[in-house]
């Protein structure tokens, strides 16, 4: 599978012809989407930075609900989690539902967690175990996870590899912190970004790495 990362949360995962778009985003997220095709592009959160479909060209199908769902021999599953301050508005507590989606592919399970500023819940974590690669947003501030909260599911989930989103870089205008200190957190130092992640089930490292991936949004 090839993932590539345009900012923010939105993703390309590419696998035997089948193209998937996560959180495509609008312009005002402070950087542009270039034109993409699709089969499929999963919205994790109704918020013009997770669900503007101006970029996208071409057919495609859109998932934004929770579900289990088949696309050419692809499997998705979506599974809805909601802020845990049951004190607010019925009305405010649902309109901020995220929607996690995995993607299996030939025993490769790739998990988006979507625009979640808030520990899911144990069962739902259960839920999260054996998943192989884990795009975990870490940036941080009232829109994401902090940094501890992100290190924390990844020691819960233990994914083979880790790719941040959701974080300050760039001209990137949301009130997010950067990478570093995710980074710290999780003990990793200094990474090179790579433009493209390739990867399969027969590559994958025996204990949990975290990758940087090069945004691919340019300046809007």
């Amino acid at each position: 599978m090839e993932i590539t990362w345009f900012g923010h949360a939105c993703f390309r995962l590419r696998e035997r012809g089948v193209v998937i778009i996560t959180d495509p985003f609008a312009d005002s997220v402070g950087v542009s989407l270039p034109r993409l095709k699709a089969d499929v592009v999963t919205i994790s959160h109704h918020h013009p930075h997770h669900a503007d479909l101006s970029a996208l060209q071409g057919t495609y199908r859109v998932l934004d609900a929770p579900g289990e769902y088949e696309v050419r021999s692809m499997f998705i599953t979506g599974m809805a989690t909601y802020p845990p301050h049951q004190d607010i508005p019925r009305d405010a507590w649902l309109r901020w539902r995220n929607v996690i989606f995995i993607f299996e592919f030939d025993g490769l399970s790739v998990c988006h967690l979507g625009d979640l500023n808030y520990l899911p819940s144990p069962e739902q974590v259960q839920m999260l175990s054996g998943v192989n690669v884990l795009l975990l947003p870490v940036g941080g501030g009232r829109h994401s996870l902090s940094a501890v909260q992100a290190a924390e599911i990844v020691s819960m989930v233990e994914p083979n590899l880790v790719i941040p989103m959701h974080y300050r870089v760039g001209t990137l205008s949301a009130e997010l912190e950067g990478i570093e200190r995710f980074l710290k957190e999780m003990g990793t130092g200094h990474l090179e970004p790579l433009e493209t992640l390739k990867v399969s089930a027969a590559s994958l490292p025996q204990e949990t790495q975290v990758v940087l991936l090069a945004p691919k949004a340019s300046a809007s």
